[in-house]
């Protein structure tokens, strides 16, 4: 195929340690070898894409460099038979926006074992609606509920406010679960409800600094984007056999605690990784977020944009500024 012009976010160095974001022209044939070109028209921001697009060496490794780890759209080429020109899919994970070329632009090229059809009954906006924060929550979700029914007790969902935390309360909620959401921006507290959380609690009530092995028994199940010492309260607080999923590290990589509350307990905690989950996998709870576990209903707080806003939205999240879910429409 010819090379095809297009638009993309591109993170520089300027070999003194400081990254400018800006869109540039490209064309596919700069995109790396691969066996699917696919035409992106939507895209989500994660926090992932702000840590790359700031330098974060831990994400990737080389620049100039495109971020973006989800990206939707329709199929250009293909050189595989299991995919088909004009075909929609999605590719959210593996490393896409990492070290290889990602959603932030208007085609990525991909290996086709990363590339998924897309459930009939989804759009491509829904899908990126949820992105790869909507996929984290499903996982947890799904983690959870196998072993705690609605009546087991109250969902903490700690990080509220971000992309996992609110495709959390949106479909534990409307799973029949109560909720309670712990933010550190009380101005969200009607999102919050409007989501379906039974209760907002702050940041300080769901923190306890004490060395404390054991604290009272509050929490059946535990969705964490935080990491550090709300997951560790959180952990310390759940109710005998509860389950606690981790997806993230926003506040802390750390985690100081004693074993107590696993073999006093017997709590559960889960590990959430949504960048290697295999296919069959992803297809199987794909396919419950555009049928059964469909939530979107519940969700209002996005914000469209275009490309070149993409700069500034990714500083607000980095500054922890921003609530929701931003999304990247290439037009």
């Amino acid at each position: 195929m010819k090379g095809v012009g297009y638009n993309a976010l591109v993170v520089e160095d300027d070999g003194a340690g400081r990254f400018s974001c800006s869109v540039k022209r490209c064309s596919t044939n700069e995109l790396p070898e691969g066996d699917i070109l696919v035409r992106v028209c939507y895209s989500s921001l994660n926090y992932k894409d702000a840590l790359s697009a700031s330098g974060n060496r831990g994400v990737s490794g080389r620049y100039p460099h495109t971020p973006g780890i989800d990206a939707a759209g329709v199929v250009e080429e293909s050189r595989v038979g299991s995919f088909r020109r004009g075909e929609k899919v999605m590719v959210t994970g593996y490393d896409l926006g990492m070290n290889t070329p990602g959603g932030f632009a208007e085609y990525i090229r991909v290996p086709a074992e990363w590339v998924m059809k897309l459930p009939g009954a989804m759009s491509l906006r829904e899908s990126m609606l949820y992105g790869t924060a909507g996929f984290t929550a499903a996982m947890s979700f799904d983690g959870i509920s196998a072993l705690k029914r609605p009546d087991a007790g109250e969902i903490v969902v700690t990080g509220a406010t971000g992309g996992v935390g609110v495709i959390s309360i949106a479909l534990f909620a409307k799973l029949g679960y109560r909720v309670v959401a712990v933010t550190g921006k009380p101005e969200a507290e009607g999102m919050l409800k409007a989501l379906g959380a039974e209760r907002v609690i702050s940041r300080f009530e769901a923190t306890d600094t004490s060395t404390k092995a054991l604290l009272e028994a509050r929490w059946a199940g535990v969705v964490d984007t935080t990491g550090g010492l709300l997951l560790t309260t959180a952990l310390k607080s759940m109710r005998p056999q509860g389950v606690a999923t981790c997806c993230g590290n926003a506040a802390s990589g750390d985690l100081s605690m004693t074993v107590y509350p696993f073999i006093l307990r017997g709590i559960r905690l889960i590990g959430i990784d949504s960048q290697h989950c295999p296919m069959e996998y992803r297809r199987l709870l794909w396919g419950k977020l555009a049928g059964e576990w469909s939530c979107l209903e519940r969700v209002n707080c996005f914000q469209e944009i275009a490309l070149d806003e993409v700069p500034a939205a990714l500083e607000l999240m980095l500054a922890g500024k921003h609530s929701g879910r931003f999304l990247l429409h290439h037009a």
